[in-house]
């Protein structure tokens, strides 16, 4: 299971929302290049980098970061954010993103997810964010009427084989996953996913790892690792402890 640090970007700046409040912004880092660095240098050995800007805007605003991080860091780097047309998507993928993270526009537009999905493949995310269990998009700005788990139905319909769930309700909280909802989405999920949303202890990722979903391939956290709730070593060697002990009961 692969630890992500995540480095969301807003005005060139790598920050932390707390539940996609644009409003409730922490800036952490000057430079998303920075907050990478310090990742990779701590032991980080993926990232995953969000566009807020693109986000909210619709397409990309933060290639040029993107390229950056790839090019001097070298580490693979899953990227979302605007990617709502196929030259958006490509221009991600061209860019240096080893995997393209869709949200909006896979919801919106089936046509652009079938096209972008027999283009590039695995290399296509699929992002499932809820709040209060209904799909949010347009940078969590707005809620839909589509539950979780019918969106995660038809998204593999439509051949998506990798997806991030995150519960916005948890997102900068700290206060920990809700571990049912992850035994549910790992129950509906064909492929893998990686969980977002609340990790605030190490302990957190060692509850996510001793529930032995072996399509959970990954967690992501931003404001735990910010705030030095623990470090990219610790957090990877929890999820390395808990998969190797014995299976929870």
């Amino acid at each position: 299971m692969i630890l992500y640090p995540a480095i969301d970007i807003a005005d060139g700046r790598a920050v932390r929302l707390v539940q996609g409040d644009f409003d409730a912004q922490t800036v952490y880092a000057d430079s998303p290049l920075q907050a990478a660095r310090a990742w990779v240098d701590a032991g980080a050995r993926h990232l995953h980098m969000v566009d807020l800007d693109g986000a909210r805007l619709g397409s990309p605003q933060n290639l040029d970061h993107l390229e950056r991080v790839v090019a001097e860091l070298g580490v693979p780097v899953q990227y979302g954010g605007g990617l709502r047309c196929v030259d958006a998507v490509a221009a991600a993928v061209a860019a240096g993103a080893s995997r393209a993270i869709l949200g909006t526009a896979a919801f919106a537009d089936l046509d652009f997810l079938d096209e972008v999905v027999a283009r590039f493949g695995e290399r296509i995310v699929v992002s499932i964010d809820t709040r209060g269990g209904f799909v949010s998009t347009s940078g969590w700005t707005q809620t839909t009427q589509l539950p979780g788990p019918a969106a995660i139905e038809r998204m593999q319909d439509r051949g998506v084989r990798t997806f991030v769930f995150t519960n916005v309700d948890k997102d900068g909280m700290l206060g920990g996953p809700d571990l049912d909802e992850v035994c549910r989405v790992a129950d509906l999920v064909r492929g893998s996913f990686m969980y977002s949303g609340g990790i605030g202890r190490r302990e957190d990722l060692e509850a996510l790892a001793a529930l032995r979903q072996v399509n959970l391939a990954g967690v992501i956290v931003g404001k735990a690792l910010y705030e030095r709730r623990f470090t990219v070593a610790e957090g990877q060697a929890a999820l390395a402890e808990a998969q190797s002990g014995p299976a929870q009961t």
